[in-house]
């Protein structure tokens, strides 16, 4: 359980003008909590920037979730049969209830949904880079699974343990349906590695397009990561970017051998010494220039973001609408 360390009501505003408390007790009452390993709760007192970087953090996590439906329900008309389809659809809906679940999430930080969705759509807040790539081919989607949706499991279960309270909560049922989609593109992969020679192929193909991006999603590395260290010592994240890059290769080397598939990366061998894969040099440049704006499907991306987000004004608009009636007793229901 969480110590209370200060609402933010009242107390925090004591906090200033030495009131019933200063903002340095406050400070070593959220440090103690942090260090305990216990959770920070949204009416607890908090410094501004530790609820600013959970805001970035989450709102990041929310909009990849939401855009990161796009590249797989590409293929759910082309699904070639009827259980692929039914799969890919529950996978893609559980990304919108995760997206959902994030933005509740920073909601309980104080930031409207609206306002991060404008920032989204503006540009002005990211997501992660790796759904800015197009989707060529069904074995596309089991790489999904399998690398992204992998790479995914491995940041962010530890983010159960995040010291925010509503954040950590959230992922855990988050990480347990992401390892549902991570072996349901395991499956997929599987399936076409041992069909036909133009299926091993396809899904050949697929990761070694799907490879490198996937690395990317963990972030820069360690010396130049702007947040990372900050974020361990409040115990937002628990392990560093590369540490979390490593992790995830050591776990896809032995699968991929499974699969009976390469990973391209003619660097990539066992260090005995380390106990750990050493793998070849990340395309940063690559990276940076996708973060911008400059990748494959950027634009189309965002586009077809702004534009549902248009189409669907008239179910928010009748869901308020609805809403208010039923406050006011319009709608004839009995009420509490």
């Amino acid at each position: 359980m969480a110590t209370a360390v200060g609402s933010v009501g009242a107390d925090a505003g004591d906090s200033v003008g030495g009131g019933a408390g200063s903002s340095t007790e406050y400070e070593r009452a959220f440090d103690a909590v942090v260090a305990a390993d216990e959770r920070i709760e949204p009416r607890d007192w908090m410094p501004d920037a530790y609820r600013a970087t959970l805001v970035r953090q989450i709102a990041q996590h929310a909009h990849s979730e939401i855009i990161g439906m796009q590249p797989e329900a590409n293929w759910i008309t082309r699904a070639p049969s009827l259980r692929r389809k039914a799969i890919l659809m529950a996978k893609v809906q559980d990304e919108a209830g995760h997206g959902l679940y994030l933005y509740s999430a920073a909601e309980t930080l104080g930031t409207g949904r609206d306002e991060l969705l404008d920032k989204l759509h503006s540009g002005r807040q990211k997501y992660s880079s790796i759904f800015n790539y197009p989707t060529l081919t069904w074995a596309d989607v089991g790489a999904i699974g399998w690398l992204v949706d992998g790479a995914a499991i491995t940041n962010q279960v530890p983010l159960c343990r995040c010291s925010y309270g509503p954040y950590a909560r959230a992922m855990v049922r988050i990480c347990k349906e992401e390892s549902f989609h991570q072996r349901q593109g395991y499956e997929l992969l599987l399936a076409l590695s041992r069909g036909t020679p133009e299926q091993h192929a396809m899904a050949q193909d697929a990761v070694d397009r799907w490879w490198w991006p996937s690395l990317m999603m963990f972030g820069p590395p360690d010396g130049e990561s702007q947040h990372s260290a900050q974020s361990m010592a409040w115990k937002i994240k628990r392990h560093s970017n590369d540490e979390l890059r490593r992790r995830f290769v050591d776990i896809c080397v032995p699968q991929a051998e499974s699969l009976g598939l390469t990973l391209p990366d003619p660097d990539l061998r066992w260090n005995e010494e380390q106990g750990h894969h050493d793998f070849g040099p990340i395309d940063w440049t690559e990276f940076r220039d996708v973060l911008k704006g400059n990748g494959p499907c950027n634009e189309e991306r965002l586009t077809r973001r702004r534009h549902a987000h248009e189409e669907g004004a008239w179910v928010r608009e009748s869901a308020a609408a609805y809403a208010a009636k039923h406050t006011t007793g319009e709608t004839g229901a009995i009420r509490p």
